[in-house]
């Protein structure tokens, strides 16, 4: 489930698109086939479809800072999702954020769908009304107290935070492929929307990289994970990545190094994986193009004496112990791990942020590294949250994040106290309904 940020914004009524809709054949085989792929390059299924439910036929239910609001149906269905939708209809919904009854709440991000092309427009349109099953399945209401349900204030936040819609043009000097990366990761990747930090008004306070060194540089905590700096910064960003890393990490979820986990693995699995490698290498050299936000960094460099320490039997350092009994047979206590399988902590920039709650979330509710088409075998961490106390994990943490070179910020037992509640973990010692 994705957090949804709430702010207010004013409606300059609905938009036509700039040219003929009603000339395109929306039958066409080949259109609704494009269709398809850029709604996987748009991971529209992620929201829009319940756990357990039918593709595209809504009901997820979306945390916002005032209440939940549900997914919607985007299937054909006449009755209760999108089928008597005209092409402007759709285009107002996706591109406007202005449905046909009232304006959308930006937790569909038509901030970034702003910029997708009129012909990428036509041919997502012709999939959902011709390549997607339709299903009868009415929209859940939401559960927001009045008046803060009311959704005219939210014409006024669109007005203000999301831009005119105006499809993507390439600057004439750019190299090809990487203003296809910018087309895709600004516009349908959406991944500011997570990505990226958030203002006053929840909105991106950066949506491309024209709107300077904010974007992209790491997001807001959203279901007890932190979205990573995608910036060319070294220590907690993509600045020690190789491309060949990037395009295999968005194909399987796991390179020599790191392995995918939380929302993300979504992305892999329900998106990235089903793109072409042209596409996916233009995703990489574009953002191998944003330069990092911190200046005079070093490259990491291993340093071995934790590793002396416990292969000498010394695990006397604060954490040294909770790691060996519980971390060092997967993870090793060189800090490498095993390559594709458990993945390595050393100079791991998805362990070395300010912000530790993606580290503490996983120690405390394990995690499942997902079975992909390149990638098969799906691998599991364990929960500790029964088997741990808070002081134990901040231990633990802390010297994973501060062990075989890496240098980063110390967690206390408070703050794994705070995730251990915000992420519902089960308590120390709690027996677990399977015993």
């Amino acid at each position: 489930m994705k957090k949804f940020l709430l702010a207010a914004g004013l409606s300059m009524g609905l938009a036509a698109p700039a040219f003929a809709a009603e000339t395109v054949n929306y039958q066409d085989e080949n259109l609704i086939k494009q269709g398809e792929y850029l709604a996987r390059a748009g991971d529209c299924v992620a929201c829009h479809t319940a756990s357990g439910g039918q593709p595209f036929a809504g009901g997820l239910p979306i945390e916002s800072p005032i209440g939940t609001i549900f997914s919607t149906n985007i299937t054909p269905d006449k009755s209760t999702g999108i089928g008597d939708y005209s092409f402007t209809d759709f285009d107002n919904a996706v591109r406007h954020g202005i449905g046909k009854d009232s304006t959308l709440y930006p937790a569909m991000p038509y901030p970034s769908y702003a910029r997708v092309t009129d012909a990428d427009m036509q041919a997502l349109y012709a999939y959902f009304m011709h390549g997607v099953k339709p299903v009868n399945q009415a929209n859940k209401p939401t559960d927001i107290v009045w008046p803060l349900s009311m959704r005219w204030p939210l014409s006024f936040w669109r007005w203000t935070f999301a831009p005119e819609v105006k499809e993507f043009k390439a600057p004439v000097d750019q190299d090809p492929v990487v203003a296809r990366g910018a087309y895709l990761v600004e516009g349908l990747g959406h991944c500011g929307a997570c990505h990226s930090p958030r203002g006053i008004g929840m909105q991106e306070k950066a949506l491309t990289a024209e709107d300077g060194e904010l974007y992209l540089s790491g997001g807001e905590p959203m279901d007890g994970w932190v979205p990573k700096n995608l910036r060319g910064d070294l220590k907690d960003g993509l600045g020690s990545w190789t491309e060949a890393q990037l395009v295999q990490f968005l194909t399987t979820g796991r390179t020599e190094h790191t392995a995918v986990f939380g929302g993300m693995s979504d992305v892999i699995v329900q998106s990235m994986q089903y793109m072409t490698d042209d596409d996916l290498t233009a995703i990489v050299r574009y953002l191998k193009t944003l330069p990092g936000t911190t200046y005079n960094e070093t490259p990491f460099k291993y340093d071995d004496a934790a590793y002396n320490a416990l292969y000498n039997g010394d695990d006397s350092a604060v954490g040294a112990s909770v790691y060996v009994d519980n971390c060092a047979a997967c993870h090793r206590t060189d800090g490498k791990g095993y390559a594709e399988v458990f993945p390595a902590f050393t100079g791991n920039p998805v362990l070395l942020g300010n912000d530790a709650t993606s580290l503490i979330h996983i120690v405390l509710k394990g995690d499942t590294l997902p079975s992909t088409f390149k990638a098969p075998t799906s691998y599991n961490m364990p929960a500790f949250d029964t088997r741990l106390t808070d002081k134990q994990v901040a231990d633990v943490v802390n010297f994973i994040r501060n062990s075989w070179g890496n240098q980063a910020s110390p967690v206390t037992e408070k703050q794994v106290a705070d995730v251990r509640s915000d992420v519902k973990a089960a308590a120390y010692g709690a027996v677990s309904k399977a015993e």
